[in-house]
Order: structure tokens, then C-alpha cells, then sequence
């Protein structure tokens, strides 16, 4: 694995990876000698290798009148690395008693673009005991492309049903018709209540997403606001039986 990649993976900028392994490769050197092995300026050099010191990465010392830099050892890193996991465990049940205290408020996130919607339909395959969702059927396919039958795929192996009131289209009565052996439950709603969008409920958590402008959308944490949303759901849902 490239060494750069692992040191930004450990969460150094590009810079700072660059000049820690170049100060790493020429053991004790000066600012100009590490300026001219990383071919980053002299002023950038000397202000990213403090950076380093500060995260106790590198050290330096001087002669005669010249700074000298070195890399800190990898192994004392790591050593480092590991007592600092240490700590943390030893500290996270209070972590968790502020995290339980956040929690409780609801919390919101936006996303933009399709594959961040991606991530949300993912997202929902590892929490969900069941989906429930109001949309229309062309907008899904159009949007989504190829990945919704891989999300259908998925959902179906992991044995996740799911509950969803469509707005009636030819397409919507092909997925009425596959319901049984896809999972689905399918309710329709007349054509006229024209829509662009999709909402979906599982768990705590309600999704809004917006497709006609822009593929923008919306997670709400909240059991209290999750439950209003089912809750209307399911007046819908039986309205239309």
C-alpha cells in the first residue's frame, strides 16, 4: 500500500505526509535539504515540519546556528496511536452518556447529488426491519437507473419488506403484480395527485428526497417525528385498501 495514502488515511495533509516521508528517508536534515527532496518551498516547508512537531511526529534541535528536522520513529507512532485508543475506551462510557443526550433531540442531514442518495439507500439496507415508502414508480427508475434493481436485489436477500403507496401508472401496477415475489406490498393513489419525490420510513429515521429540479434530500432522526410520518402513512395506507 502506498505509504502517502496511509498517512493521509492516518489523517495528515498532503503536505505533512510528503515531508514526513521525506524527512523520514534523510534522517537529521535541514529545512533546505528537506525543501529540495519534497520540491515544496522553503516558508511552507519549515511552517508544515512545526505542524509535524506539534503532532509530535517530527523533532528538531539545532547546529550551528542551522534547524535540523527528524521524522519520530513509525513504531513510537503506533505506540503512541495505541495508548491514545486506550484512553478513549477507558472514557467512552461517558462519551456515550453525551451521545445518549444528543441522541435524544432530532437530528437532520442533507445530501445532494445521486450518489450521496446512494448512500442513504444503503444505509437504510442495514438498519431497516421493514420500509415504508410513498413515491412514484417512473421517477425511481428514472433517477436511480440500473442501481435500484441492485437495491431491490439486496433488500430481497436481506428479507426486508416493504409497505409503499404508489401513484398509479402502468409501471406502478407491474410492481403491485410483482409484490409477492419481491417482498412488496403496493397501494395505489389516483394519477391526479401529482408528485415528484420519494419519502421513505424505517426505523427511527424518515428520508425526503426532491427529483425534479435537483437530487437533493433529507434524513430525519427522530422517533417522535418518525411515528407522525407513519402514523399518516398508515391512515393513507388504509384509506386506500
Amino acid at each position: 500500500m502506498e505509504l502517502k495514502k496511509i498517512l493521509k488515511n492516518y489523517g495528515l495533509s498532503e503536505k505533512q505526509a510528503v515531508l514526513y516521508l521525506a524527512t523520514l528517508e534523510l534522517g537529521s536534515a535541514s529545512v533546505y535539504k528537506i525543501s529540495k527532496k519534497s520540491k515544496i518551498p522553503g516558508a511552507t516547508c519549515y511552517e508544515v515540519l512545526e505542524n509535524l512537531k506539534e503532532k509530535g511526529l517530527a523533532s528538531s534541535f539545532k547546529k550551528k546556528n542551522i534547524r535540523y528536522y527528524s521524522a519520530e520513529d513509525p513504531k513510537k507512532i503506533i505506540s503512541r496511536s495505541e495508548e491514545n485508543i486506550e484512553v478513549f475506551k477507558k472514557a467512552l462510557p461517558q462519551f456515550n452518556a453525551l451521545y445518549g443526550a444528543f441522541k435524544s433531540q432530532p437530528t437532520v442531514r442533507f445530501y445532494e447529488g445521486k450518489e450521496n442518495m446512494k448512500l442513504i439507500l444503503e444505509e437504510i439496507l442495514d438498519e431497516a426491519d421493514e420500509i415504508m415508502g410513498l413515491s412514484s414508480a417512473e421517477d425511481l427508475f428514472e433517477i436511480l437507473g440500473d442501481y435500484w434493481p441492485k437495491f431491490l436485489e439486496k433488500r430481497i436477500k436481506k428479507k426486508i419488506p416493504v409497505r409503499t403507496i404508489l401513484r398509479e401508472s402502468e409501471k406502478a401496477r407491474e410492481r403491485k403484480e410483482l409484490g409477492i415475489s419481491e417482498l412488496r406490498q403496493v397501494r395505489l393513489m389516483p394519477k391526479n395527485y401529482v408528485h415528484h419525490g420519494l419519502i421513505l420510513m424505517w426505523s427511527k429515521k424518515t428520508a425526503v428526497f426532491t427529483f425534479k429540479k435537483e437530487i437533493t434530500a433529507l434524513v430525519i432522526e427522530s422517533e417522535e417525528i418518525n411515528q407522525i410520518q407513519k402514523a399518516a402513512f398508515n391512515f393513507m395506507w388504509d384509506s386506500l385498501a
